[in-house]
């Protein structure tokens, strides 16, 4: 499975996000400047981490988004799976599609993608967006001053 745009992306959005809701919530076209990304693209990824309950959005003058739980409950597979689908290196091993292969029953190599799914599942699941704040402010001296993803 090869992470596409929106999933990389979609992350740096929510990490700036939970990097800078503490000044209030935080806008597309400031996330936009920091991240050097499209706003339209960034709107896109953010309606469909806001569908999935990751962020929230705010009305108004000094609207913007802030996330939808704490950052310590919020893990890059969640991330992902909302902007991605499921997290499956092949059809046959997607919970979402059960039954998607005929030959499953009979195939040798559907342990190897099963292994290979849940080691890609442990993985994601395994850092929060809590995690990667941390590991930014180690990069950055223990501050929020640089807000380059």
């Amino acid at each position: 499975m090869k992470i596409s745009t929106k999933g990389r992306y979609g992350l740096r959005a929510i990490l700036d996000v939970a990097l800078n809701e503490h000044a209030g919530p935080v806008t597309i076209h400031s996330i936009s400047e920091r991240q050097d990304l499209s706003e339209r693209y960034l709107e896109q990824l953010l309606i469909t981490l806001k569908q999935n309950a990751l962020i929230k959005s705010i009305r108004g003058f000094q609207g913007g988004y802030i996330l939808g739980r704490e950052p310590e409950s919020i893990t890059v597979g969640d991330t992902i799976r909302a902007l991605e689908g499921p997290i499956s290196p092949v059809d046959c091993v997607n919970d979402n599609n059960p039954g998607a292969c005929s030959r499953a029953e009979l195939c040798v190599t559907k342990m190897v993608w099963d292994d290979l799914k849940n080691a890609m599942v442990k993985v994601l699941d395994s850092y929060t967006l809590a995690d990667l704040m941390e590991e930014y402010k180690k990069m950055n001296n223990n501050s929020f001053d640089n807000y380059c993803i």
